[in-house]
This record gives C-alpha cells, structure tokens and sequence, in this order.
C-alpha cells in the first residue's frame, strides 16, 4: 500500500531543512510579493498564510518601546562591570521579556513595530572620540573589551536550543561608524587599513564568528568613499567572503535613501536599492511612511527596469526567511520552547534585582581622597543632596531604552539608605544645561545647613545622543551652571561627593580639595539610583572600571572627523589622562602574587599562558577587575602602546585568594602592518597584570600592577 503524500505545503512542513523550505515558498511567490518582504514594515500575504511582520524592535538595554520592561544600565555601564557572565544574564533576561511580549502581543493580534523579535542590539562601533553623541550605547573604545562583552550579549540574545533562535540579534552600525552625527548621511569616514583591520573591524569579527549573530547593520556614513549599505569591500569581500557570515543585512533606517540623496553615489533610489540589494543588503529599513512608500517603489523599479534580476531578490529574500523560519514563525508555538516563555517574566522581580546588581557592578568610584567613602553614619547626620539628576527618571534610563514600571532616582537611594537617622535635604539647583541662577540661593541654604553635600551632576540623553536627540557634544565641560555650582558650594568649605550620571567622559576640576569623592554611575537604569546609594553608604563595595579614557580636554585629540587612531583612546593616546581607561577604586585593598608564564621564550604561533594569583588583603568583601595588558617592546611596525588582552571579575572574602588563568593566543600577539594584514610579532613583550592600566595604577592608591617579559622567537 502506497504512503499516503502530504498535502500540506513544503515551506509548512516544520520537519523538513530551512532550505527545503525556503525554497518552496519562494516559488510560490510573485516578484511583487517578494520585493514588498525585503522592507522593515514586511505586509502580510494571505493567500500564503504569511504574516505581516515589523522587523524593527530594540534592546540595547531592555527591552525598548514596548510597554513596560525592565530596564539594565545602558550599555556603557555594563561595559564597565567588565563581567561577561552578568553581561550574558542580562541579555538572556532581556531575551526572556522579549519573547513574552511578542506572544502576548500576537494574542492580542498587535503586529506593531517594537514587538517582533528581530533585535537591532548590540552597537558594537568603538567610542573612538568622547565627543560623539551615540558612545554611550556601545562598549567602549577597546576591541577586545567590545568583542568580549558583546559575544556574551549575543549568546544571551539567542539562546542556546540546536534548532530555534531565542530572538535575533544584530550587530550594528557595520562599519566604521561613531560620528559625527549631524554629517552621518553624507560624511566619508576616510580610514586605514591598519585602523580598520586593528579597531573598527575585530568586534563585528567577534560576533559573526564566534556569536553566530543573526544581522548585522550597516551604517549612514560611506568608508573609503563606499557607502556602508553598498560596500563591496565591507559586504561582501570581508563580510560574506573573509568571515563567512550567513545571516541577513539590514540598512541604518533610510540609509538606502542616503545612498542617491546624501552620498549622491546613484542617480535615482532605484539604482540605490539595486546596487545595495546586489552586494547583499537584505532588508531596506525606512523612518517614515513617505520614504518607505519610495524604497518600496525604489524596489519595484529596479527589478521593473532590468536593475535586479529574480535570483538576486531570492537571495536577499531567502536570508530574511531563513531568520523567520529560524525563529519558529511558520511553526506551530508548541514546537518552540521559547514561546513557553510566560509574559510574567516580563517586569518581574528576579530581573528587577538583576538590574540592581548590573548597576551596582557598573559604579566606578574615581576618587575617594582619605577613604572619605563609605559614608559614616555615625558621624554624618544630615546631606544636603543636589543638582539636576538627583531626582531624575530621565537620567537613569539613557537612551534606547523600555518604560520601567517604577524607578529608583538618586534621591529615593539615599532617602532608603539614610533612614530615620540621618535628615536628606534636597534642591535640584538647575536644570541640565541651564544658565539660570534662580536656585543657586537655595542650594547654598542647604549646603550650609547640612554636614556634606552630595552633588548629582552630569549629562543626559538630551544632550548626549543621536542625529536630532541631544547629537554631539562640542565641550567635556560639565554643561550649563553645574561647574559654578560646584565651585560656589565648595567655598562654603564642606565636604562634597560628586555622583556623575552621564554617558561619555566629561572634565571638572578634580583637584578640588573639597570634593572628596566622585563616583561614575553611568545611565544606570530602573534601580540605579538606589545602586548608586549602596556605594556611597558602604552596603556595596564598588569594582567597576572606566570602558573609556576620561580626557581633561578635547584640545589634546585630534579632529573630532578624522579617523585615524593615532591620538585617540589608551592605545594610541601618550598624553596624561584625567581618569585612565581600566580606572576604578575599591573599598579594600588586592594584592598579586606568583604571576608565571609557561615560558619565557615562546615560538611564534603558540599561545602564552599565564597565572595569577589575586588576594583580598583588605577588610571588606569586594569584586576585582584583573586586567591583562601586553606591550610590545621591539615591533617593526606602529603598535598600540599597549593593548588589553585579558581580563577577568573576581569576587574575594577578606583574606581569601584566588588563581586565575589567562591564554594569550598567537593573534593576541600579532599586530597589523600598514595594509591591514596580521602579522605574527616576534621579538621582545611585556605582560602586565593588574588591576589597572599599566602606568596609570598610581591613580589609584593600593592598586598593584605586576609585570613580566618574555620573547616571540
């Protein structure tokens, strides 16, 4: 007896491979119908059982624009932490929610941007100059430090199960992209191969190869005169040729439309959209309906006029099915774990709590002159508590970010921690980037008549930001009247701790003898505020470090539009530095001891390994940042002047030690010639360990760096 043949379609049978499927669903498909997927607001197709799908949603830091989230530090903030184990536990939480919600949102038949499951997270561009406006949505100015954390965000983003994504990641803006912000649809980034190779590519590398990221992004600006969405170069000789990427490629929203209007590299959106279209970019994304209505009919005419062929939409079409099917959208719910996921995840208290422990890792204490910090309850009873962010939702969430359900300001932290004992005064003093003196009487009233004042200064996504929301900055001063607030309380002679909530470096004047103590909290999300406070009472020991240089001025950089990186970041920058890059301070004291290599003299090809030991020899429980530098003493070619390799958090009890292992590979030891090739160093290295930058730990007093030298032969 004959089987009997399925009748139901191949590309809905959820046995067969993706490409069976895929395929079968493209040959039921009308050029039309094809073209009309290849846009970020994808319409549904009835008669197929397609789905109308918005490819746009968001998750830097939680899940954004979609109601209420939990919401993590921003990105620059867990950078900071330096611990890829937390870093994947946020970004598996936030997966969690995401997932929840756009189930919830099917239930209720809401199709809308913001609920799909197409992630453009993480920003994995390199805060090159501290002027630019977007940094703090990325990781910082290393690429190994970029790398490192955004692997784990990645993993964490789309899970772990052999046959189905969690939810997509993308990795953005691909490549060469980190200002300026006013030119970005129209400016030529005009870059080296040797920069391009060393800086700007190695963390794109990281998570096409090791994180297996589903998209990746490509950015406004054209590199070397070619725009990033129609880049032979970047799509498809290093991309799709060098890495082997097999996911799909999204455009910046409206970056196609850059292409003939901005960069004027095409005539009409018609040759944009072809040309873009033929080196690889899959998906158009548009801003506004009128300009989506023209890269739809920018579509159509290229493949009307001969500018497309059929195969080449199959291409670019097939790669955003496979991400779809990968998905489990054309499968039944109950053969995708991760539609089990219950919407109670969303906004629940284990990631409540995991957003106060990722703000309580990002603090960086920066000064903290005669142990002023922790404050002394039994001394301390009243704080006159100041300064436009110190009540501020706004400035806890940065940018890029979702609705909490409640949030922690700086004032209801210390309001928590101070209790019945201790009196909170409170006068914001200005806003943001005010002028205005209005205040200034009140704040000094309180001043006077409080034991310290604790000032809560920065920025905030207003002036920090992308093209049209806050953009570059011009200055690392402290904006408005916040300097000569801080001046005028300090003549009153009280001791001051400043509480930074900003997103990039900014300068003051740090040799202010009344101000005792400074701490970085970043945008540091729904409970930063109380974060923030547990620092400054002692119930949290800080151990974030700096993922960025804190410079004293912008005079020292070179051009804010050249990309070159000589001058720019710890690598490259010889100059003396406000605050050095891997710079935080600590409540107790660690010590190295036993650092060994396995050889003194090692063959080129062959990995160094390395151990440590760290331990606590202090009073207090505290985490440790062990950073790994390696400096190479005699290369035949321009080398960073010295380059992050390493590093681990570690968690130490009081007089407890701990062994730590570090494998240095033989590309960690090579560097990149002039034309972008890697090149295995031979010759003379120093290691250093530590928990600091290596001529930079006399910042921090009882930092240690330990050292070692050895040769490539």
């Amino acid at each position: 007896m004959k089987k009997k043949k399925s009748t139901i379609p191949e590309y809905k049978n959820y046995n067969l491979p993706i490409k069976k499927r895929i395929k079968d669903l493209l040959s039921r498909m009308t050029p039309e119908e094809k073209l009309s997927q290849m846009l970020n607001e994808s319409p549904a197709i009835p008669r197929l059982g397609i789905a109308e799908y918005n490819w746009w949603s968001e998750a830097l830091h939680g899940v954004a624009r979609a109601g209420f989230a939990t919401v993590f530090p921003q990105a620059i903030g867990l950078a900071a932490t330096f611990d890829k184990d937390l870093m994947f536990k946020v970004a598996t939480a936030i997966s969690d929610e995401g997932r929840a919600k756009h189930h919830q949102a099917l239930k209720e038949n809401n199709r809308k941007m913001y609920f799909g499951l197409t992630f453009w997270s993480p920003n994995v561009n390199i805060f090159r100059d501290p002027r630019w406006g977007r940094g703090h949505e990325t990781y910082g100015e290393d690429p190994y430090l970029t790398s490192r954390m955004a692997v784990e965000f990645i993993k964490g983003m789309q899970g772990d199960d052999k046959k189905y994504l969690k939810t997509a990641a993308c990795a953005k803006h691909f490549a060469v992209h980190s200002g300026p912000e006013a030119d970005r649809h129209s400016f030529n980034a005009v870059v080296s191969e040797k920069d391009l190779h060393e800086t700007y590519l190695p963390a794109f590398k990281a998570c096409v190869q090791e994180a297996k990221v589903e998209a990746v992004m490509g950015a406004y600006n054209r590199t070397n005169n070619e725009p990033c969405c129609a880049s032979k170069k970047l799509m498809v000789d290093i991309l799709r040729g060098e890495w082997k990427f097999k996911g799909h490629y999204v455009s910046d929203c409206g970056a196609i439309h850059d292409i003939f209007e901005g960069h004027k590299y095409t005539k009409t959106e018609a040759e944009a959209a072809a040309l873009s279209t033929r080196l690889g970019c899959d998906l158009n994304c548009c801003l506004w309906d009128k300009m989506c209505a023209n890269a739809g009919r920018g579509l159509q005419k290229a493949y009307k006029y001969g500018l497309l062929d059929e195969k080449t939409i199959d291409t670019a079409l097939g790669r955003l099915l496979a991400t779809r099917f990968k998905l489990g959208m054309f499968d039944p719910p109950e053969k995708v774990k991760y539609a089990k996921i219950p919407y109670s995840v969303n906004d629940c208290k284990e990631h409540r709590e995991l957003s106060l422990l990722a703000a309580q890792k990002s603090m960086v204490l920066l000064k903290n002159d005669g142990n002023f910090l922790p404050m002394d309850r039994e001394k301390i009873k009243s704080i006159a508590l100041i300064g436009p962010n110190a009540d501020s939702v706004e400035a806890m969430l940065g940018n890029y970010n979702g609705t909490p359900s409640r949030t922690t300001t700086m004032l209801q932290g210390i309001k928590n921690n101070a209790g019945k004992n201790i009196r909170v005064d409170y006068v914001k003093g200005c806003n943001i980037n005010d002028n205005n003196y209005d205040q200034m009487e009140s704040v000094i009233d309180i001043v006077k008549r409080c034991d310290i004042a604790v000032a809560v200064l920065g920025l905030s996504a207003e002036i920090e930001g992308e093209e049209g929301a806050g953009g570059d900055k011009t200055s690392l001063l402290l904006p408005g009247i916040q300097n000569e607030m801080i001046k005028r309380i300090s003549a009153l002679g009280k001791s001051i701790v400043l509480v930074l909530i900003n997103g990039s470096a900014v300068t003051f004047n740090v040799n202010d003898k009344n101000i005792k103590a400074v701490l970085e909290a970043w945008y540091p999300g729904e409970e930063g505020g109380q974060a923030a406070s547990d620092v400054l009472f002692g119930k949290y020991n800080p151990g974030g470090k700096l993922p960025v240089t804190f410079y004293k001025t912008t005079e020292t950089l070179p051009d804010f539009k050249d990309y070159n990186m000589k001058g720019r970041t710890y690598r490259y920058y010889a100059g003396e530095p406000l605050y050095a890059f891997g710079h935080g301070l600590s409540y107790t004291v660690f010590k190295y001891r036993n650092l060994k290599l396995n050889a003194g003299k090692i063959k080129k090809g062959k990995n160094l390994d390395v151990s440590i030991d760290v331990v606590n020899a202090g009073r207090m429980q505290g985490d440790e940042v062990v950073q790994v530098y390696l400096r190479h003493l005699d290369a035949k070619a321009d080398v960073p002047l010295k380059q992050l390799v390493g590093f681990e958090r570690v968690t130490l009890k009081p007089g407890m030690k701990k062994k730590l292992a570090f494998k240095i590979t033989p590309e960690q030891m090579s560097y990149y010639d002039n034309d972008g090739k890697l090149v295995l160093a031979t010759g003379k290295c120093m290691l250093y360990i530590g928990g600091a930058q290596p001529g930079h730990e006399g910042m921090a007093k009882n930092t240690e760096v330990v050292q070692a030298g050895f040769e490539v032969t």
